[in-house]
């Protein structure tokens, strides 16, 4: 056998014996609509998804324990205070398993936006967060338009540009 032969045996070899980074179970794939789901809330009432329909809505979804989720939620506050709510909505989603440890991480990061809880996983799967945090820009459809994974400065420029891009919406200072 060539060693080109048997390197390419090996590669494909340690090829799938790598793990592929996988859809979650019932996740929303971009251009698909968001499923009917009742979110418990951490501050305030249970809702269900659909009721933020009829306007864009970004959802956050971020863990206690998660450190690049504690350093976003600042510049989320800010872009959430920038737009005053008029032209998106804009929801966090804890995927914690203790209501105390969110609220507690709430405490210590307060926003102005609603917050929920998922001990059930629904959303976490429905909106493929496998890995934390992520950001769902969402139509008023209730359309998935883009998934962000990481931590980013939700204010800025560019990322504003990026989401009014998703949402083909102006996205300037006001």
């Amino acid at each position: 056998m060539s060693k080109a032969m048997l390197r390419l045996i090996l590669l494909c070899l340690l090829g799938s014996a790598m793990p592929a980074l996988a859809a979650t179970p019932g996740e929303v794939e971009i251009g698909g609509t968001l499923r009917e789901a009742t979110m418990q809330g951490l501050a305030g009432p249970s809702r269900k998804l659909s009721e933020f329909r009829g306007k864009p809505l970004l959802i956050n979804v971020w863990a206690s324990w998660c450190g690049p989720c504690r350093s976003e939620m600042g510049s989320l506050e800010q872009l959430f205070w920038r737009y005053e709510g008029k032209k998106f909505a804009m929801i966090g989603i804890s995927t914690d398993d203790y209501p105390d440890k969110a609220r507690a991480f709430l405490k210590l990061y307060p926003t102005s936006f609603a917050h929920f809880i998922d001990q059930r996983l629904l959303l976490e799967n429905m909106l493929g967060a496998n890995r934390l945090p992520l950001t769902v820009v969402v139509d008023a459809r209730g359309r998935v338009v883009g998934k962000y994974y990481g931590a980013r400065d939700w204010d800025s420029a560019g990322t504003r540009a990026m989401i009014g891009k998703a949402l083909g919406i102006p996205m300037g200072a006001r």
